[in-house]
């Protein structure tokens, strides 16, 4: 079973819901992937940002003071 589409006609308000097309299916699948894919590059972001703080603290140092010596 594919996943249903919500359709709204604009002039009259009606409804309609429907399975996707398999064009429709494949491009929601893409649009999942591409997703997951940014959720996954700012959580690993999130990681190697914390992982930065983490050694800059065990040096007695924050970002600001890095921005304060021009790095």
């Amino acid at each position: 079973m594919k996943p249903e589409i919500s359709i709204v006609d604009a002039n009259t308000g009606e409804q309609i819901v429907r399975e996707m097309n398999d064009d429709e299916l494949e491009q929601y699948e893409a649009d999942q992937l591409t997703a997951t894919q940014r959720e996954t590059k700012i959580a690993e972001a999130k990681v190697k940002r914390e992982a930065a703080e983490a050694k800059l603290a065990a040096l007695g140092l924050t970002a600001e003071d890095l921005k304060a010596l021009g790095l």
